[in-house]
């Protein structure tokens, strides 16, 4: 069962995590920042991810620590239900459109952070949230999963059609390389036999 619950406890947040890769969607949200919310809901049902967030943290500054400590959280829990990886397609992609938006995420679970995000925002704010805390949530994310991560905006005019759709396409991208491959099981997918 790759099922975990990770908490990271800052004097900024405090984060409780509980995720079953092997879900069925379900999502039980309550990071204090809505519209995140809002887009780890998406990462839940599109990744088929049972996913419950707690967070308690200083949005009364702003949601910058919040948001990136989920994703920091989120990184670790999934790190740790995924273990030696044997057994995983590794390899993820997905596109997703919404309306005028075309987003591509594509995720390697290679043991190596490393971010490439390429997201031209047509504006600052979606609502209340700002924009530029959806690369420091996918930074925290890839830093502490250890995955190779890029992200592209392929078009858009709507912000929030940006954002909903990499976050879309990112669940997507996380069911398809953290599925079981029934020919490599036990096997770890790399030629040098570990991740």
């Amino acid at each position: 069962m790759r099922q975990v619950e990770v908490i990271r406890n800052t004097s900024e947040t405090q984060i409780k995590i509980a995720l079953n890769l092997d879900g069925t969607g379900q999502a039980q949200l309550n990071s204090g920042v809505p519209f995140l919310d809002h887009m780890l809901d998406q990462i839940a049902r599109h990744g088929m991810i049972d996913l419950a967030v707690t967070a308690n943290g200083d949005t009364h500054i702003d949601d910058h620590h919040t948001v990136e400590d989920v994703g920091i959280t989120l990184g670790q829990a999934i790190a740790k239900a995924v273990g030696d990886k044997k057994g995983i397609t590794r390899y993820g992609h997905s596109y997703v459109p919404l309306d005028e938006t075309l987003s591509r995420v594509v995720v390697d679970f290679s043991g190596r952070p490393g971010l490439e995000f390429h997201v031209p925002f047509t504006r600052a704010r979606v609502g209340d949230f700002d924009v530029d805390l959806t690369i420091e949530f996918f930074r925290g994310f890839v830093n502490h999963a250890g995955v190779t991560l890029h992200i592209d905006n392929l078009r858009g005019i709507n912000a929030h059609h940006q954002v909903e759709t990499v976050f879309k396409a990112f669940g997507r991208a996380l069911r398809m390389a953290l599925e079981l491959d029934p020919r490599a099981s036990g096997v770890v997918p790399s030629t040098k036999g570990s991740l």
